[in-house]
């Protein structure tokens, strides 16, 4: 894949190359200095560079809780006549 892809962006070049190279009549031609397109490649340019440069964004996963936490014990409780023993739950 990174072959085709660099053979494709080479291709590319070439190709833009050869249609932007000036002809012998525009090459005689005297005209002020292409200022449009000179701004126009630096503010792509620093586009893509802020782009590029920028930090990548990172997940913090916070813990997931599905309910309190419970705790069953049993207790031993004096009901006036007896021992008796019941069931307690602990949430915390």
């Amino acid at each position: 894949m990174k072959k085709v892809l660099i053979t494709l962006v080479t291709g590319t070049s070439f190709a833009f190359a050869a249609i932007a190279s000036p002809s012998p009549v525009q090459a005689r031609w005297r005209h002020p200095f292409p200022v449009a397109p000179v701004v126009g490649g630096l503010a792509a340019g620093a586009l893509i560079g802020a782009t590029l440069a920028a930090p990548r964004p990172y997940y913090v996963y916070e813990p997931v809780f599905y309910g309190p936490h419970c705790i069953v014990r049993r207790e031993r409780i004096w009901d006036g006549w007896a021992w008796r023993f019941r069931s307690v739950e602990d949430c915390y």
